[in-house]
């Protein structure tokens, strides 16, 4: 629709407010030229109050009451316009500065509602934030949230002081702040909560609304704000509606007084950019600008035959609903331009006299939700916030003259230019002392070095004037010795070469001699060979008949052990496709899915085949078959064996024919992944039984699981072995092994699996471990801490005590009531957090005994009371 167009407001036609010229939410603001003076400056600027909507995302209940039903609120952020449905066809239209649908951040909702805000309290104007809606739709949250554990859900409150304290000098500027509540028309200082009736001064020149006995804070750093925010929401009243579990009973009011120094010039004064050039044109006094930040949290309006109020929760409901009607009726007035504003009817409004009609930059914040159960309620909070669009404030800035400031700077500068003209005499004395000690190590230096240097030149030229003198006398002695041996040369080199013949010729007789006597011997050796073959040929026919015979034998027990191969493999291929799968397939065997369907036809059909199999053939041969160097064959017989093993009755046989060494021997030397996660959920049926946990750890079964858990990837796999740990896991004498041998760790290692069956399976381990730690508590065996929370299984816990799967949920829920009932533990309970988890659970756990458990928990430990106690937490 057109801007200048007319849609239907309330009912009603309405020509629409023209609000192109303003569509960013951030006002003009005068020139800085104006607002120069001595005391408070009476230029001003007319400024209209912005509005914003915000539209809360439907909640649990809406989901399922309103599942048949759209919701009644459509935004078009775009065009900055709200379309409010009647029915089917018909719905009403407005316009306002700003729509945040569900999905708009904490952060977006402050840059576009209050950060042009915080910015002219910071140049020197009355600010006011304030959030009006039905309750339980998102006020406080809007405004009031902490962000402790996300800070990107920071409210306005901590966001607006987080823009103040990095926009302020701390050395020359000050940020105070009084935190109150008006609880059933009495104002009640909420960091004092002693302080409970605090009066309203009204200055009769000014007429600025004052609260002097409040308790005024001064602001350093962010954290003690929050911890300011905090204790005053501990003070603050609320209750439990049907429309909301934590709705605010009283309406709270944060005021932050902003005090800020600037020099004479425009550029603000800031003390950690000063320098001696930049302070020698700041002799003119400074200006204090003045400004107030009000942020109002209003309790939400509600109806009583749907918040179900009743006895002094009605009369509040009433307080509110009258104090919010007060603040309409004063609204109606200004934006009818009436010659009488109400603002004497409540306090409320009295607080927010400069806020509406006043001097104050306001911007209001108009929650709804999108629940046509409520759409009664949502009308009556847009049109509320339609005519506070028509309301006009004078903005004014408040500056004077800060000699005080002023006179302190120039101290400061005396003491520095004091300071540094003597750091600078003592640097120069220091710098000719340094340079005279220099010197004087320069020149002894230097005459050191000279002398050592003509010392070592003198050395120098001895030395070379003696290896002369050596070199030639050797010279002379080589010339001498070359003229005797010249003639001896001669002789000697001619007998030496007549001896090297000799010797050459006696080596080669020598060689043939040798050559001659093998070929000798190797023609009698011949000779005897055959007669020896041909004398003892008759002899050794015996043994080689034997030999013969042995042969066959081992032949025919070949064949046999074959055809008992091909049989088995026969009946293994007629149970497959009786279970109704192809043999090629090699279906993977799902041993919970087995004791599920242990009723079935088919399934009874399949067990009674492998019974059949197992009386048949014998157990030994089928567990010998696990060794088969056949892949095939080794699934197969490892699928029987595991089918065999879901059977109470047929575990002990297998345990006692070695079964269970033989499944241990397939994950220690085996890697294909179908045979150890087949191997590993044989070993976790037999982990049910008590005497075979024993036997599995003995034998390293747990270690064997462990590398297994760490080399796999496949989930199937991963839950096999997580349920056999999980099955050792209850086993309390064996907990201590169980830890030693890396079973603890790498139960929660497997997590990161991330697998619904895989997590489920870890978290009944960790409640069965827990469970057997509560109870060597109870008998006085256990002396320190437990050993899940030495192994850093904590968090993990916490992280999941909450978990959407409820089959996690459960089992970690009765592991952190196990493990709080062990005092020692409660400490590291606290600072993990698990805390709030286990008021949870004894507040909202749909299971009748954990909840009962983790309330007894919570109420018979000391140190847990305590910490409720000083949370100010009642179960």
């Amino acid at each position: 629709m057109a801007s200048g167009g007319i849609y239907r407001n309330g009912g009603g036609l309405q020509k629409p407010q023209n609000l192109r010229n303003s569509s960013s939410f951030k006002s003009k603001l005068p020139p800085s030229n104006l607002r120069r003076s001595t005391t408070t400056t009476d230029t001003a600027v007319s400024g209209r109050v912005r509005v914003a909507v915000r539209l809360r995302p439907r909640n649990d209940e809406e989901m399922v009451a309103d599942a048949d039903f759209a919701d009644c609120v459509e935004l078009q952020p775009e065009l900055k316009r709200l379309k409010l449905r009647r029915n089917n066809w018909d719905s009403d239209t407005y316009e306002f500065d700003e729509l945040l649908n569900e999905f708009a951040s904490q952060k977006r909702v402050y840059e576009v509602v209050a950060k042009p805000v915080v910015e002219s309290v910071l140049e020197g104007y009355n600010g006011t934030v304030m959030a009006y809606g039905q309750t339980g739709t998102g006020k406080t949250y809007t405004l009031g949230r902490l962000g402790d554990e996300d800070t990107s859900a920071r409210g306005i409150m901590v966001r607006s002081m987080e823009d103040m304290l990095a926009n302020v000098s701390l050395q020359t500027d000050s940020l105070s702040v009084s935190y109150l509540q008006l609880y059933m028309e009495t104002i009640q200082d909420l960091l004092n909560p002693a302080n409970d009736n605090i009066s309203i001064v009204e200055d009769q020149k000014s007429g600025d609304v004052s609260l002097p006995g409040a308790t005024v804070v001064e602001i350093r750093d962010k954290q003690s704000f929050v911890e300011l925010l905090r204790v005053g929401e501990a003070q603050r009243f609320a209750a439990n509606t049907k429309l909301n579990t934590e709705s605010s009973r009283s309406h709270a009011i944060l005021m932050v007084q902003v005090k800020r120094s600037v020099s004479g010039s425009e550029n603000d004064y800031s003390a950690e950019s000063d320098t001696p050039s930049s302070r020698g044109n700041t002799y003119s006094p400074p200006i204090l600008r003045k400004g107030k930040l009000v942020i109002v949290d209003l309790a939400g309006s509600e109806r009583v035959n749907k918040s179900g109020s009743e006895g002094h929760m009605l009369e509040e409901a009433k307080s509110i609903n009258l104090s919010l009607s007060a603040l309409g009726k004063c609204i109606n007035a200004l934006a009818e331009n009436s010659a009488h504003v109400p603002v004497r009817d409540s306090k409320l409004t009295r607080l927010l006299k400069d806020s509406f009609g006043g001097t104050s930059r306001t911007s209001l914040v108009v929650t709804i939700g999108p629940s046509p159960r409520h759409r009664a309620e949502t009308s009556s909070t847009i049109l509320f916030g339609q005519r506070a669009m028509k309301v006009e404030n004078m903005l004014r800035i408040k500056e004077e003259l800060d000699y005080k400031i002023f006179s302190k700077r120039l101290e400061i500068q005396l003491d520095e230019q004091i300071a540094e003209n003597e750091r600078r005499k003592k640097s120069y004395d220091d710098d000719i002392e340094r340079i005279r000690s220099e010197a004087e190590i320069r020149i002894s230096d230097a005459e050191r070095k000279f002398e050592e240097a003509l010392k070592e030149e003198k050395v120098k030229c001895q030395m070379e004037y003696m290896e002369s003198i050596k070199k030639l006398e050797e010279k002379w002695s080589l010339n001498q010795l070359k003229q005797v041996s010249n003639g001896l040369l001669r002789e000697a080199h001619l007998d030496s070469g007549n001896g090297e013949v000799s010797e050459l010729k006696r080596l080669l007789q020598i060689e043939t001699n040798l050559r001659k006597t093998a070929v000798e011997e190797l023609i009698d050796l011949k000779d005897q060979l055959a007669m020896c073959t041909s004398s003892e040929l008759s002899g050794k026919n015996g043994e080689i008949i034997n030999l013969r015979r042995r042969l066959e034998d081992e032949s025919r027990h070949k064949r046999k052990l074959e055809e008992e191969l091909i049989v088995l493999r026969t009946q293994l291929s007629q149970m497959t496709i009786g279970s109704g799968h192809p043999r090629s397939s090699h279906p993977s065997l799902d041993f919970s899915s087995l004791r599920q369907l242990q009723h079935n036809d088919v399934n009874n059909g399949e067990r009674a085949s492998f019974a059949n199999l197992h009386e048949q053939v014998g157990l030994h041969k089928i567990l010998s078959l696990l060794e088969s160097e056949d892949a095939s064959v080794r699934i197969h017989a490892v699928k029987v064996v595991a089918n065999l093993a879901a059977e109470e009755a047929n575990q002990e046989k297998i345990v006692e024919a070695g079964g269970l060494t033989s499944l241990l021997m397939l994950l220690r030397t085996y890697e294909d992944e179908t045979i150890r996660r087949i191997a590993a959920g044989a070993i976790a049926n037999l982990a049910m039984n008590e005497a075979n946990q024993e036997l599995i750890m003995s034998q390293g079964g747990i270690c064997l699981l462990a590398l297994t858990a760490a080399d796999a990837d496949d989930p199937q796999t991963l839950r096999m072995v997580a349920g056999a740990i999980a099955n050792l896991c209850g086993n309390e004498k064996l907990q201590s092994r169980l830890r030693s041998e890396g079973g603890i760790k790498a139960l929660i290692g497997m997590e990161k699996c991330r697998h619904l069956d895989v997590l489920s399976q870890v978290a009944r381990g960790i409640a069965n471990f827990a469970k057997c730690e509560s109870r060597a508590s109870t008998q006085d065996r256990a002396s320190g801490r437990s050993l899940l929370i030495e192994d850093g299984a904590l968090p993990w816990i916490v992280q999941n005590a909450n978990n959407d799967a409820s089959v996690i949920r459960r089992h970690v829920e009765l592991a952190l009531c196990h493990l709080a009932q062990h005092e020692i533990n409660t400490k590291d309970l606290i600072s993990g957090g698990a805390l709030w988890e286990l008021v949870r659970i004894a507040r909202e756990c749909t299971r009748e005994d954990v909840k009962t458990l983790a309330h007894r928990t919570l109420t018979s430990s000391s140190t847990l009371r305590n910490e409720l106690r000083r949370l100010r937490i009642e179960l």
